[in-house]
């Protein structure tokens, strides 16, 4: 006969079961305090003290400020490439057409760009060095705004031929006021469907502090405010600064790293130690109880004692112990011995816990740990290229994210004027140029090249991926930090000119620098032409 299926029995310790959040015996879940807010009433009530906090240890530790200049030059390099990819097609203009317009336009761009005079509000600064504060400015406060207007011709300054300006601002001017009722939330006024719709900046006028509301578009629906911050819920309103995730490890590190440095300094001064067998303060204290004890010969041989030492004393006074120049021991007194102490701090843990405070830091900031420390004792080429791997998708969200809107908020003002204007001509006039704005606006931005290890190897596969035609041409160049089109056009250039004075070209090829050696090519024939 087959037997019943006997249900199994599984032994459970009483006061046990499985699911999410079950603690340990030691209760280190249930130690550690936790409530659910808002994310943005969060960032509300810790904003200005973590970016009173971050701006101090940025002002303040070499190591923060060089993370920071590693950051802007992973982010922004010299400055971001702008690249216009408009589809012009629709609008009549055939492919020769639409690059003569994109590259009259870039060259305009470049000229505007680079002149304080004409894209600065304050005459000040380039498109280049404002996208440089903005990223610092989103370090310490964790976002950045702008302002973009347009200066009539009564109020611009002599030699200025645009009237578009950008007006960079410090986060902090933004307020921090909230009021329900007028859909106000720290600084920023939305609408009933969450839509912001005016900043409010505290601004200093004619020696007086005044709260001002600037439009976050003008009456044609166009932007007006910059404001780039890296959002964390869908409800946030402002950023908070990217070192806010860090403090805690960062300050403990500094100060692990300033006691080793005072105990070390201490034990660098005082390693010299003078021991002696001679009584200390006590016995001279016992021989004066002996005295007022009164007993036999008690006074006596307290009063010998003391004028014992008291020789002794005289005689290594004669004698002297140097630290310093002309460093030595001339005498020592009867029963003292001169010992020399190692230093030992820090201790065999010291790196190891430094190692992991400065990984979690610079974890936080998206840059590399070679990259934050300057440490590179134990890196190979693999831990090199897997760190850039790691990093490099990051350095680039952040260059979309947060840099790229310092060039493209100006860039889309700036081409209003040109092409309203008449500066720049475009088919269909401005009411069709209105009616498609964003799509003839549309632009890209690109960062510095790829960090590598090994240019040879990053040149070899790069070469490969567009061999094998699983790369373009535009991708590779853009992943080198160039501009495709500028590419294009200064080989064009050179090409031609070598030609033209009768030189070969160094264009002129269609396989690698090496490829003879790696047996590509036949011995003794020529690489075919490009």
């Amino acid at each position: 006969m087959e037997q019943a299926a006997v249900k199994p029995r599984v032994r459970v310790r009483a006061g046990t079961s499985a699911g999410y959040m079950r603690d340990t015996q030691s209760g280190v879940i249930a130690a550690r305090p936790a409530s659910l807010r808002e994310h943005r009433d969060e960032i509300r009530r810790v904003w200005t003290r973590a970016a009173g906090l971050a701006m101090d240890l940025l002002q303040n530790s070499g190591k923060l400020r060089g993370a920071a200049d590693q950051i802007i030059a992973d982010t922004v390099g010299i400055e971001l490439q702008l690249n216009p990819r408009p589809d012009l097609s629709r609008f009549g203009y055939n492919p020769a057409e639409t690059i003569a317009w994109i590259r009259e336009l870039k060259a305009e761009w470049k000229v505007y760009a680079w002149t304080p005079l004409e894209c600065d509000f304050r005459a000040k600064w380039t498109i280049p060095q404002m996208t440089d504060i903005g990223v610092r400015h989103w370090l310490a406060f964790g976002e950045s705004v702008g302002v973009c207007d347009f200066v009539p011709r009564s109020q611009r300054l002599p030699g200025t031929k645009t009237g578009t300006k950008f007006l960079l601002l410090s986060p902090q001017q933004l307020v921090q006021d909230t009021n329900d009722v007028e859909g106000l939330y720290q600084g920023v006024i939305h609408d009933s469907y969450g839509r912001p719709i005016a900043y409010r900046f505290e601004e200093k006028r004619d020696g007086f502090r005044q709260k001002m509301d600037y439009p976050a578009r003008d009456a044609q629906g166009r932007q007006s405010v910059m404001h780039a911050y890296d959002p964390f819920s869908s409800d946030d309103v402002r950023g908070i600064s990217p070192l806010v995730t860090t403090f805690r490890k960062y300050l403990m590190a500094e100060n692990v790293d300033d006691a080793t440095a005072q105990l070390m300094f201490l034990q660098t001064i005082y390693a010299a130690i003078l021991k002696s067998d001679k009584p200390s303060a006590e016995a001279f204290e016992a021989l004066d109880m002996m005295k007022e004890a009164g007993g036999d010969g008690a006074a006596d041989i307290a009063s010998d004692f003391v004028d014992y030492f008291k020789a002794q004393l005289d005689r290594a006074a004669e004698s002297e112990i140097r630290l310093g120049p002309g460093a030595g021991v001339s005498h020592l007194a009867p029963g003292e011995d001169m010992e020399f102490k190692n230093i030992t701090a820090p201790g065999p843990n010291h790196k190891d816990v430094i190692g992991t405070f400065n990984r979690e830091t610079a974890r936080a900031l998206g840059i590399t740990y070679g990259g934050y420390t300057l440490d590179f004792t134990q890196a190979t080429y693999a831990s090199t290229q897997m760190e850039n791997a790691s990093t490099w998708p990051i350095a680039r969200r952040r260059t979309d994210r947060i840099a790229s809107p310092h060039v493209l908020i100006p860039y889309a003002s700036w081409v209003d004027e040109r092409i309203e204007t008449g500066l720049t001509p475009f088919k269909g006039g401005i009411e069709v140029y209105r009616a498609n704005r964003e799509a003839i606006l549309w632009a890209l931005c690109t960062g510095p090249s790829k960090p590598t290890a090994d240019d040879v190897k990053k040149a070899k596969g790069a070469s490969e991926r567009i061999v094998n035609g699983t790369g373009t041409l535009e991708q590779e160049i853009s992943e080198d930090g160039g501009d495709p089109e500028e590419v294009f056009e200064s080989r064009l250039y050179w090409h031609n000119r070598y030609i033209d004075a009768g030189m070969k070209s160094p264009f002129e090829r269609g396989l690698p620098s090496d490829a003879a050696a790696d047996g590509d090519t036949p011995a003794g024939k020529n690489k075919v032409d490009a």
